[in-house]
């Protein structure tokens, strides 16, 4: 670590972050399921707290699951802040977990599905599940792979995420604001591409389609990097696995026909295959998120 780095992460300012750094490496330490144990009961405390946040997942389920009981949502809600704790309580064992803990806490179902063909560059489809880091930094372990990342404004978490996600083969992590060239390069090059393209990142690049039958500002880059490289789309989702049995992940087959020529259908075909999955597991996706905040024109805004 170069002198310059270590003086701002050293800054008096960030001791809470680094006190936080401290506790998750002591719980590293412990056995999963006291680990998953503890993070449901901090998260479903959390849960009880009236805020912003809390607002914002009662909002999204809301509008996802109309016809869902009430009683049913708020129960979804108190699994989603209880799956949340433990991924972040979790994120110890992917900074200081050794390898074969890691592989066998981290499961991959079909091992042989991962490169899809295994002839043309991959792009994995990885939406915002809890599982999402342990599922990319699994498949790290096994070959060299490609990441785009965005960096935290707090120096200390944006030096351990990069260093949790960098532990195996060296990865291309690429900054969003790098933009599209280094995606590129590493695909011709047949990295595999671990991409997240599933927050509402504004009307740049985005198209609106449907999510959960709400027009929802979505990114295209999708289908344009898979007409640009010929690459295939490998959806790979990683599940948390109840009373800390860890994490399994699923590779789906590439999809067949992708990209179309109708760039929004393309669009609306990913929303639809994560809405799919969303509903298979309501409780782990990122609902924390303001996942319909950029509107149509002239539309309020659903979060009152």
């Amino acid at each position: 670590m170069n002198p310059t780095r270590s003086n701002k992460l050293m800054r008096p300012a960030l001791l809470p972050v680094w006190f936080s750094v401290g506790l998750l490496w002591l719980l590293h330490w412990l056995p999963l399921p006291l680990q998953a144990t503890l993070g449901n009961i901090l998260g479903g405390l959390l849960a009880l707290l009236p805020g912003k946040r809390r607002h914002v997942v009662a909002t999204n389920l809301a509008l996802c699951f109309p016809d869902t009981p009430k009683q049913e949502r708020d129960r979804w809600l108190r699994q989603t802040y209880q799956a949340s704790m433990r991924a972040v309580l979790e994120h110890g064992l992917l900074w200081w977990g050794s390898e074969a803990r890691l592989r066998r806490l981290v499961r991959i179902d079909n091992p042989d599905a991962v490169l899809g063909d295994g002839k043309r560059p991959v792009i994995w489809l990885a939406p915002h599940f809890v599982g999402l880091d342990m599922g990319g930094v699994r498949l790290s372990m096994d070959r060299q792979v490609a990441s785009m990342y965005a960096p935290s404004k707090n120096p200390a978490s944006d030096w351990l995420m990069l260093r949790g996600r960098s532990r195996f083969h060296a990865p291309v992590l690429i900054a969003k604001s790098d933009g599209i060239k280094p995606v590129l390069k590493a695909l011709k090059a047949h990295l595999p591409f671990y991409y997240l393209p599933d927050q509402d990142q504004g009307r740049l690049n985005a198209v609106f389609v449907p999510f959960f039958g709400i027009q929802t500002a979505t990114l295209s880059a999708l289908p344009r990097l898979a007409k640009l490289t010929g690459a295939q789309i490998v959806p790979v989702i990683t599940r948390q696995l109840p009373g800390g049995a860890g994490y399994r992940l699923h590779c789906y087959p590439p999809w067949d026909n992708f990209p179309s020529d109708d760039l929004e259908a393309d669009v609306a075909r990913m929303n639809a295959f994560i809405e799919e999955r969303i509903r298979e597991m309501p409780s782990q996706y990122l609902w924390l998120h303001r996942r319909f905040k950029t509107r149509p024109e002239g539309e309020a805004s659903l979060y009152g």
